[in-house]
Parts: C-alpha cells; structure tokens; sequence
C-alpha cells in the first residue's frame, strides 16, 4: 500500500473519529451524501424515450434510504411522463440537463385539483413532502404547445376536452413542509407553472420562469392556503399572473394563506403581474411586496376579491409598474394598481360547481382592509381602480408616494374598467382618471402625483376621482387633469 493511500486512510479516521459532529451536520458533510443519477436507473436522455420510471425509481431509492440527491446529469433531454417527488429528496438539474414533459396527452390522468376535473393535470407533484429541493442551474420544461390548439394572434386556442382536461400542471405540491426551489429554469407550462398548496415554510429564490405569453391559464406561481413562503430574486414571464396568493375550494382544509414575502423580482404578464384572488374562500393576510419591477403588464397589483374570503394586512413597497393592454382574452385594462371586491359571477363554465360553497349557486364577498401602497411609481394607459360593491367591503387603503403617469401606446381601444369575474357587470364602460375611487371606505393619498402624456384620448379626464366614498384624506397631491381648464383636477361625487 503506497504512502497517498495510507495518508487518505487516516484522514478518513481523523474525521470520524476527532471532527464534531456539529461540524459534519453542517459544512464538511459533501462527502457523505449518496448521489443517485437517473442514467444508473435506465435513463437514456435521447428526448424521445420516456424516462418517468428511471427517475421515479431513482427518487423511490433516494428517499427509502433515508435522503440524498437524485442527480439529472448534464448535455442531455430527459423526456418524462409524470413523476412523484418523495421527501428528504433534492431533485438536481445539473446545467445543459433538460427534463422535458412527455407530449402524450394520454399519459396524465390524475386530476390537479381532486374531483374538480376539468382545470388540468399532475406531471411533476408530491403530497405530503418534508425537506424537498428542486435545484441545479437546468431546465425543467413543461413542453406547452404540444398541449395548445391553433395559434392567435393574441392566444393559443384551447382544445375540447370531455371531463379531464389534459393540460398539465408543471409542478404541484400539495401538503410540502420545508420545500426549497432554486437556481433552475422553469418553462412552457400548459397551465400553473409552481402550484403551492398547503405548504408551510417555503423559500424560491433565483429561478427562472418563462411560460409563453399566449398560453391561457399559464400563471407563474401559485401560493395556495400555504404559509411562511418567501421568493426572491425571480425573473417571471407569464400569460397569466405571474405570483398569486389564493385559498381554493378544493383545498380548503389547509386553512388561510398567510406570511408571505416576496422582494427583489422582475415580472411580466399580459394579465395580472401580482394577483391576490380571484379565489378565495378564507383569509389572505401578512404579505410584504417589496423592490420589485412589473414590465409590460395588462395589469400590475390587483387585489380581485370574489368569494367569501377576506384580504388584509398587505403592504406593496418600492416598485415601479409599466402597464398595457391586451385583447379582452386576458383580465385586465392596463390598471397599474387595482383593487376590488365583487361577488364571483355565476356561469356555466366547466368548473362552476367548485367556485361556489357546496350546494349553493350563488356567493359572497368578503372585505378588503388595510392595504399599504408605498413609493410605486406607475407608467401605464390606464390608472389606479379601487371599486366595491358596497362601501363596506374595500377600507383602509394608503397610497404614499404613488406617482402615476398615463399615456395611450397600443391601439386597443380604452375607456373601460375591468370588474371579472363579477356577478354585476364585468366590463364597464367609463371615462379614466389616474385615480378612481368608488364604493369605499377610509381611504388616504399622501405625497402622491399624477401626469400624462401626449397621446390623450378623450376619455381621459381627472387626476383624481371619488363616488360614494367615506374618509377620503388628500395630503401632498399633485397634478392637473388630462385637459386643464375643461375638467378638474378633482372630483368628489356623493
């Protein structure tokens, strides 16, 4: 035995023997986690073998044993029906690796959201998970168009389907505690992206998430009744809304969603950058948005309150909010900030039985309050919109330091306000004003300002407006109307 093989002998005996354990628990422990690479398991990584069994056995082995790394190694394409994570399992995407979701609509069957079978399928998920990573600076790939009809100019069509709809889901968790999500990029969802469900104590920092900007339904992140998350440090392009905190009916059992952070991300959506609702049969309360930037967005914050849930304790913080429209395919109408509480409209569509409490065919509303909106400069075609159905649903809502800039850039036409899904009108046609208060309560504009550009519609008109509106507080504000001399700056109607 040479004198190197010796040498490594005892330096293996010096760290079992003398390093503490304390030590080995924390930064020296790289030598001892077991790596489980999918190619061992019979992945072959040529993009067209489905190698769902592989990295199932792969993850099965992993967690049996008690924990460790299931490896996706690099320059190759995985494709892969669906999977299941386990838990105390860090599901690695080495750099160049891709896992690419199968494009056989035959393989998903198992429903995202219970009985409620028509709102997609599971390819990646877990119920019940502890201590779960998805890391490594790879691609996960939910191959979206394979799933899409013909192609619009503003949008995929969507294909008939019977009961299921085959559309999956790219990653959904369901009960997770301890779930960690890094590093990768995450892309071409054909419906939610990252569906969070019930989990408690999350961190997603630094991924990547870019879904087509025509795939409907195609939301970035979902936080659905979960706790205790925190994203940082995200660039997301979505459809759909890129981050949304919600409480399903389906989900019901994991109670309110709550304790949330989310700061220093880039976001784009032709639909609602930052969306709290529209779903939401319990509490969503305890949010911080802060030092974020939302591109390019048909809307940019929206509070959507539409069942019996409440929304409360929210702060939104130093941001900067660019807004556009888009065609009526997407919600919104270029509401840089928007806040609203209406009561869900009834419909026919294909999920209608689970948006109302079971047995009944019509819903309620639940309040808004104390909302804080703080140093957000908005550039956008249309203004800030806080509406209710009656003044004791929307109260408490501080704008400090919201400086809005309004100008007409894209040829869809304007002058309307956008209130679906509600059960009164949705669309409302309307003049514009940078700020549109109606229907509320105790609301506060301090240090604020409005301007406009040069390309002013007439529909645009006052900097500031209010109908039925009680404890309305004006400190600090500047700015004229759209047309000084022919409309005031600001209108306060009873």
């Amino acid at each position: 035995m040479n004198k190197e093989k010796l040498r490594l002998i005892a330096l293996h005996i010096v760290l079992l023997f003398f390093v503490p354990a304390t030590s080995l628990a924390g930064q020296n422990t790289a030598y001892l986690r077991k790596d489980y690479n999918i190619v061992a398991y019979g992945a072959v990584g040529d993009g067209r073998t489905d190698d769902a069994r592989a990295i199932q056995t792969a993850i099965d082995e992993c967690s049996a044993a008690g924990g460790g790394r299931v490896v996706v190694p690099s320059g190759k394409t995985y494709l892969a029906g669906p999977f299941k994570l386990k838990s105390f399992v860090e599901f690695y995407v080495e750099p160049n690796a891709v896992v690419l979701a199968n494009p056989d609509e035959r393989v998903y069957t198992e429903s995202a959201f219970r009985e409620n079978k028509g709102e997609g399928t599971l390819w990646i998920s877990g119920h019940q998970l502890k201590q779960v990573t998805i890391a490594g600076s790879g691609t996960i790939d939910g191959n979206g168009i394979s799933f899409m009809g013909a192609e619009l100019e503003d949008s995929f069509v969507l294909k008939p389907f019977h009961i299921i709809d085959p559309r999956p889901h790219l990653l959904t968790i369901i009960g997770g505690e301890n779930i960690r999500i890094r590093d990768v990029t995450i892309r071409n969802s054909a419906y939610w992206t990252v569906h969070l469900i019930g989990c408690n104590d999350v961190a997603i920092s630094d991924i990547t998430l870019l879904n087509n900007l025509k795939v409907r339904n195609g939301d970035g992140i979902d936080l659905d009744h979960s706790k205790n998350v925190r994203i940082t440090n995200c660039y997301i392009e979505s459809g759909d809304d890129a981050i949304c905190l919600k409480n399903r009916r389906e989900f019901e059992e994991y109670g309110p969603c709550e304790n949330i952070t989310v700061s220093n991300c880039t976001m784009v959506s032709r639909s609602c950058a930052i969306k709290i609702g529209s779903e939401n049969m319990d509490r969503i309360s305890q949010a911080v948005f802060t030092n974020c930037i939302i591109k390019a967005s048909n809307r940019g914050i929206g509070i959507q309150n539409r069942d019996e849930g409440t929304v409360e304790d929210i702060v939104f913080s130093n941001m900067i909010i660019e807004g556009k429209f888009f065609s009526d395919v997407w919600w919104g109408k270029a509401e840089p900030i928007y806040v609203t509480a209406y009561k869900r409209a009834k419909s026919n569509d294909k999920d209608a039985n689970w948006r109302f409490p079971k047995g009944a065919v019509e819903g309620k509303v639940g309040a808004v309050k104390n909302i804080f909106f703080s140093n957000i400069k908005c550039t956008s075609e249309s203004g800030v919109y806080v509406s209710a159905e009656s003044a004791d649903k929307v109260s408490g809502i501080y704008f400090d330091q919201v400086d809005v800039r309004i100008n007409k850039t894209t040829a869809i036409p304007g002058g309307v306000y956008d209130r679906r899904p509600s059960q009164v009108q949705g669309l409302v046609k309307s003049d514009i004003s940078a700020f549109y208060f109606e229907n509320c309560k105790e609301i506060t504009v301090r240090n604020s300002s409005v301007s406009w550009g040069n390309s002013l519609p007439t529909y645009y008109t006052h900097a500031l407006f209010s109908q039925n509106v009680a404890k309305l507080k004006i400190d600090g504000f500047e700015g004229a109307s759209a047309f000084p001399g022919k409309i005031e700056a600001i209108r306060k109607d009873l």
